[in-house]
């Protein structure tokens, strides 16, 4: 069997990966106009699903959490784990708004500590929260992993290419298994009026001292990474395609992450960075269909519009999409 992957971020890359995982026989190429100037390239990389994260059922949504963190746990127990830059992480969230906001019932019952911080922890930041967390789970850090991952693929004789894709119908004529991880370009390629860009900013600035993550309101989190590296950010702005930097929304991501933690303000900022996380009004898209152009047929499995959280959840829909088109070619062959 033949098969492409379209995308060359977090969720295109690791479905490729699982696809070999999986089935080892097969051809696999990897289609990407694009594989160092990522969305993923701008993510913290945290391991931390919103509460609005939403596949097509809840039980699906839990299987695709929890296959992911597994998947990302497994790396870290071995020898690999620097190299593709999967480590553990704690940290705490803070929040005024309501008791609600610091709990998450995608994530308490499945990393290994999620409890209420306690009134010493309060102390550890600025401002008087009402409510507070504390918990532990992983970072996957992309400037590592996605290198990584491409290096595991071509070691597995897995093609990477830089090509182009104007239609998935084309893709027919060369591949019996097409697997669309176009993110943000599913939109154009798929037709899909639900995928609408969801603009981020984030800092990375050079502090040290910093090891564990803080989370406050308004958006506003302190994510240390590989290298001294800490992401400070953010910001979500509906709808937008800006992809200039804007120094007013940087000054303001400073501004809140140092109130919250005013040691801050001596760490010297690296480089700023925008993103444009392909967000799905509905849920994330991962569904199968056959497509066919002339004499020519091929399963395509969809697989995008993960938002912010393609990074902690590109596994889960990968090992998903990967059994539907297994599902598909099976009802294939028993039809013949």
């Amino acid at each position: 069997m033949k098969v492409v992957v379209i995308g060359g971020g977090i969720v295109g890359l690791t479905t490729a990966l699982q696809l070999k995982r999986e089935l080892r026989n097969i051809e696999v190429t990897v289609l990407a106009s694009n594989f160092d100037d990522t969305v993923s390239h701008v993510a913290a990389g945290i391991f931390r699903i919103g509460s609005s994260y939403s596949g097509p059922t809840e039980e699906i949504t839990r299987e695709w959490i929890r296959d992911s963190y597994e998947y990302y746990d497994d790396i870290r127990k071995t020898v690999e784990s620097p190299f593709a830059g999967v480590t553990t992480i704690s940290g705490y969230l803070f929040a005024n708004s309501s008791p609600e906001t610091v709990k998450n019932h995608w994530m308490q019952d499945l990393v290994p500590i999620y409890r209420r911080a306690t009134d010493e922890e309060f102390q550890l930041v600025q401002n008087n929260w009402k409510y507070g967390s504390f918990f532990t789970t992983l970072l996957t850090e992309c400037r590592l992993h996605l290198p990584w991952a491409r290096k595991k693929l071509q070691e597995n004789g897995v093609k990477l290419e830089i090509k182009e894709i104007n239609s998935l119908k084309e893709l027919a004529f060369d591949w019996d298994l097409i697997m669309n991880c176009t993110g943000l370009g599913a939109r154009t390629l798929c037709g899909d009026t639900h995928l609408v860009s969801m603009r981020g900013q984030v800092l990375k600035v050079k502090a040290p001292w910093m090891k564990m993550f803080f989370y406050g309101e308004l958006d506003t989190y302190i994510i240390p990474g590989f290298n001294n590296i800490v992401t400070l950010g953010g910001s979500r702005n509906f709808d937008s395609e800006n992809t200039k930097l804007c120094p007013y929304e940087s000054a303001a991501i400073r501004e809140r992450c140092e109130n919250l933690l005013p040691g801050l303000k001596k760490a010297k900022v690296v480089r700023e960075e925008v993103g444009l996380r392909p967000h799905r009004e509905n849920n994330v898209r991962v569904e199968v269909e056959r497509i066919v152009n002339g004499l020519s047929t091929a399963i395509l499995v969809h697989n995008y519009g993960h938002g912010g959280y393609g990074v902690s959840t590109a596994p889960g829909t990968a090992n998903y999409a990967i059994k539907l088109a297994k599902e598909m070619h099976k009802s294939s062959v028993a039809k013949l």
